[in-house]
């Protein structure tokens, strides 16, 4: 029997409780001091049993922006006042209380703005919100702001003219990524356990594995992007950047499930993502690549880290050779790039009807202008874009017939470390910036276009300090396995405790 979100709502108490991580969920009221040491999990469980309040988690959450925020430039829009009222009127639900970030991109929280990191979008109002807030919501959750993201997500770096620089608090002269860069940031500095991201190329893995998190893109169609959004261009999905595997699984379990209507069925979990935490896992199949797609070179500490967690899967008992995918990689960039980027036309153009004027070179990024009238996609015709999808099903094929073979494709997250922001940002010449920047989607944007889920995970530190992420893809549906993946690798080799210090 298929699971449903009306069962894990109903049942709410029984998953946000499984599996527990020992005395962290257990303790006293005074536990709030460690509240950088909670999960969501486990602070649902403290609300739940009356150990802690929704207020007073909130209150910790803020106390943690303003000592933060002036440092890494994470939260750019704060809903306080509202956070408050929610918190104040003791949510329930599986994540009843817990603190929560929707990122400012893409996504509706009714009757706040979403600037999209856009002057263009910068006084949008939401009339409604977007059916993943409205089952965050009804899933217990306080949500307090939004996170920073480049324009229209173009970017594997976090900055806007609007916003400013967003930076990294393992080393704020680096990026956190992008475009879940705020996000990303703000988890990684204790702020709050989980936070939303959305990822049309890599935007929640880039930046989980620039900060040190647990990043998870889940197949297209599994999380709904609507009302009204269909597939995301192809491309984009929605999810979470988190501490630990359990709360990724919880936030997957109270968000999955199709939008009204069915658009873009999947087949359900048959039992909530976080009890199949819980199950033994079979020795695995398991491919390496550490080259992507293209014939580019990839930074030795991104090689290290894949091959590093090839060797624990080996040691855990799976079964390990190198492969090399079945896709044309230029040609599949290609196709990819002109969907982000006709994605981010359509939505600009949706913009100019509501406002009722034409889109001028002052309301956006010189990066973005530019990019929306290179011939290859203000010239791209109905056919180019029918053409690039038509590539996409014979991906998603050909990966599929693939993985008949492998469980698992294990590779870095990155071709590259984490980038210095002064390097990374968008007041640079194009040509520059596509240099910079682009190669950082190189293992992830794949995924994106096959569908697939993708995780990164943060298993390796460079000997300078900075993350290093390691991706595993899986086949499509099969978030479960990932996530079983993921929480044995985790209970291997442990990385909650690996946190920044706040600089002085």
């Amino acid at each position: 029997m298929s699971l449903t979100r009306r069962d894990v709502l109903r049942h709410g108490a029984l998953v946000a409780g499984a599996a527990m991580i020992g005395p962290m969920a257990l303790g006293a009221r005074a536990n709030r001091l460690d509240y950088e040491q909670l999960d969501a999990t486990a602070m649902a469980d403290l609300v739940r049993r009356g150990e802690a309040s929704a207020l007073e988690l909130l209150n910790q959450a803020l106390d943690r922006v303003e000592q933060w925020n002036p440092v890494l430039n994470a939260v750019v829009l704060k809903h306080y006042d509202r956070a408050r009222k929610t918190a104040a009127a003791r949510p329930e639900g599986p994540l009843g209380g817990v603190p929560f970030l929707l990122k400012d991109l893409g996504t509706r929280l009714a009757g706040t703005i979403t600037t999209e990191g856009s002057r263009f979008f910068r006084d949008a109002v939401a009339e409604q919100d977007s059916d993943v807030v409205a089952r965050y919501r009804q899933a217990g959750l306080v949500i307090f702001g939004k996170t920073a993201s480049p324009e229209l997500g173009q970017s594997a770096a976090t900055d806007s003219r609007l916003w400013g620089v967003t930076r990294n608090p393992w080393n704020t002269d680096y990026s956190p990524g992008g475009s879940s860069g705020g996000a990303a940031a703000a988890v990684a500095a204790g702020i709050l356990p989980v936070a939303h991201g959305t990822d049309g190329g890599g935007s929640i893995r880039i930046p989980a594995s620039c900060c040190g998190l647990f990043g998870l893109k889940p197949s297209r169609f599994r999380v709904p992007l609507g009302p009204g959004r269909g597939d995301g261009h192809g491309m984009s999905v929605t999810h979470v950047l988190s501490r630990s595997v359990r709360d990724s699984a919880l936030f997957l379990d109270i968000s999955q499930g199709p939008e009204l209507g069915g658009y873009g069925g999947i087949p359900a979990p048959d039992r909530p993502y976080v009890e199949q935490l819980q199950q033994p896992l079979k020795p695995l199949r398991i491919g390496l690549m550490t080259q992507p797609i293209v014939d580019l070179p990839v930074d030795e500490d991104c090689v290290l880290a894949a091959e590093q967690a090839a060797r624990l899967c080996e040691s855990l008992g799976h079964a390990v050779e190198p492969v090399t995918l079945p896709v044309d990689g230029m040609p599949t960039l290609t196709a990819a790039g002109l969907l982000l980027t006709t994605g981010a036309m359509a939505t600009l153009r949706a913009r100019e009807q509501q406002l009722g004027r034409s889109l001028t070179e002052d309301d956006v990024e010189p990066i973005l202008w530019q990019r929306i009238h290179q011939d290859s996609y203000a010239k791209a015709s109905a056919l180019d874009i029918h053409q690039a999808r038509a590539m996409q099903v014979s991906a998603h094929r050909a990966m599929a017939e693939f993985m008949e073979r492998y469980d698992v494709i294990l590779s870095p997250t990155l071709p590259l470390r984490p980038g210095r922001v002064d390097r990374l940002r968008h007041d640079q010449p194009i040509e520059d910036f596509d240099r910079n920047v682009g190669p950082y989607g190189l293992f992830t944007i794949l995924y994106n276009f096959t569908g697939q889920p993708a995780m990164s995970l943060p298993l390796h530190w460079s000997e300078d300090g900075l993350p290093i992420g390691v991706q595993c893809a899986g086949r499509y549906g099969e978030e479960a396995l990932l996530l079983q993946l993921a929480a044995q690798l985790e209970q291997a080799q442990p990385w909650q405790d690996r946190r920044p210090a706040l600089p002085k």
